[in-house]
């Protein structure tokens, strides 16, 4: 298996053998079960689908419940899929956690979604720089220019400008994995990572 399914619990200080503090950020990586398999024949590609998190089955749809079902397996909450060659070392059902999937993992991708921080202005949105403060300015946190006369007369897309802040799919590459605890199936990542507290994260080797 190439990932699991977590949830990040939030962040803390490791310090080394060296005394040398390293802010982690702690994720609850499992228990997660294989809820089903795609195969090449069927879907055109090979991946295993896992479930993260105990739901009520009154919550789920019916197709929902029926896939839960036909696998044997508790209702989840949630579901990703993870690409997988060898389908037959992970049957559908089997429970798994983070020591099975990262016992000698030294880097991993993790993927969530970034905190939303709704409607928010250039300086915040983009890092721009606050205009001069001095006596009788107007443009203090506004756009400023936009550099179009009458060619080409219209903004292009993709300017920086004003506009919702976050709440997007978020990827960090090749971060560091300082522990796993096996007993209790966590995690401890090196750095922050995207989303907020309790919030679902992707884990993945680099």
């Amino acid at each position: 298996m190439k990932g699991i399914l977590a949830k990040k619990l939030g962040m803390t200080q490791i310090f080394t053998e060296q005394g040398e503090r390293v802010p982690v950020t702690v994720l609850e990586a499992g228990p997660c079960v294989v809820v089903r398999h795609k195969t090449i024949e069927n879907d055109g590609y090979a991946a295993v689908q896992i479930g993260f998190g105990l739901k009520k089955e009154s919550r789920l749809s019916k197709a929902d419940l029926g896939q839960f079902q036909k696998a044997g397996v508790s209702a989840r909450e949630h579901v990703c899929e993870i690409h997988e060659e060898e389908l037959a070392a992970w049957p559908v059902g089997k429970e798994f956690g983070a020591a099975d999937v990262f016992a000698d993992a030294k880097f991993v991708c993790v993927s969530g979604v970034s905190k939303g921080r709704g409607f928010a202005g250039c300086i915040k949105r983009h890092n721009f720089t606050s205009g001069p403060r001095s006596h009788g300015t107007h443009n203090i946190r506004e756009p400023g220019s936009q550099s179009a006369h009458t060619f080409p007369g219209r903004v292009f897309p993709g300017k920086k400008l004003p506009g919702h802040y976050g709440n997007k799919k978020v990827t960090v590459k090749n971060l560091v994995v300082v522990k796993v605890d096996n007993d209790r199936n966590l995690l401890y990542i090196k750095g922050a990572i995207p989303g907020p507290k309790n919030g679902i994260i992707v884990v993945r080797k680099s």
